[in-house]
Formats: C-alpha cells, structure tokens, sequence
C-alpha cells in the first residue's frame, strides 16, 4: 500500500516543486546545485566526527569490552541475565543511534516479550545519543565549549536509563 503511495507521491512532489520555481521566477536547476554545494560543504564538516564516532562504537564492539562488563555487572546483580542483556544498550545509547537500535534488535530477537527486550525499549525511548550530538550538532555549528552540555546530557542519561529499568521492573514484571 505505502510502496503504491510513494510512487504516486514523489512524482507529484517533483513536479509541485518546479510548478513553485516556476512560479517564483527561480531556476530550480540552479537551486538544486547550490544546495547540493551546501550540503557537501556542510558534510566536510561534520564527517570527522561521525567518522570518529562510528571508530570508537566499533572498537568497544571488537576488543570484548563489553562482554567483560556484561559479565562483571551480571555477578553484582541478582537478576544477572537482564543485566548482561541490556549493557551493551547501556554503553551504546548515549554513543549511537544506530548503535543502539543494533543492540535493541539483538536483544529483542532472544525474546520480544522478554524483560531484557522491554527494559532495553523503554531506555531506547527515554534517552538521547548525548555524545553523537555534541559531536555532530556542536562542531556543525562551531560550538566549542560543551563542558556543562556534556554532563547535563549524560545526567539526563542516567536517569532515563535508571528511570527505565526501574519503571519496566515495577509495571512490566
């Protein structure tokens, strides 16, 4: 149904955008170039720092770092197979997005109504990929002095993380 929408929509989308060049006199040849420019422009920019990012989150993955602390939590806490489930989640979120979205897949295929699959989807809704922001967003716009940013979003991390596990404790076991 989407498949036969999109392929009537996007041609419309098309041809309203030229009716509107046309209407204002523009050229929309020209307009798609100088965008194009900007947005190359704007992707030398931020590409070091996604590039960055996308470096350290497959490190962590590689070097069994986090199967190391996966286990370690897993000893402290009673319910430790939950625990060991959702660490990577924890480490990843406030990294990548896509990161994580891997992670809450893996986790939710051993199981889509399992605990470990509801604690890791609620903290995929209660919190934000902190450090992917700051990098990406802040050097786009030239921003250098992100100390105060850092910890309040990584605060605010930690309590949608604690939030989600506790809240998913209480009302989904």
């Amino acid at each position: 149904m989407l498949a036969k929408i999109s392929l009537i929509l996007i041609p419309i989308i098309i041809i309203v955008a030229f009716v509107l060049a046309l209407i204002k006199k523009t050229k929309p040849y020209d307009s798609f170039i100088k965008g194009s420019r900007e947005g190359l422009g704007l992707f030398k920019e931020v590409f070091p720092s996604v590039l960055g990012m996308l470096f350290a989150v497959t490190m962590l993955k590689s070097c069994g770092l986090l199967d190391d602390l996966s286990e370690a939590l897993g000893k402290v806490f009673s319910q430790a197979n939950i625990i060991a489930d959702i660490t990577p989640m924890l480490i990843f979120r406030p990294i990548s997005g896509s990161a994580s979205i891997a992670t809450l897949s893996n986790i939710c295929s051993k199981g889509a109504d399992s605990m470990s699959c509801k604690i890791a989807s609620t903290i995929q809704g209660s919190t934000d990929t902190t450090l992917y922001v700051l990098s990406l967003y802040f050097s786009s716009v030239g921003i250098t002095k992100w100390k105060h940013a850092l910890s309040v979003g990584l605060f605010a991390d930690a309590v949608g993380m604690i939030s989600g596990i506790v809240l998913a404790l209480i009302f989904l076991s």
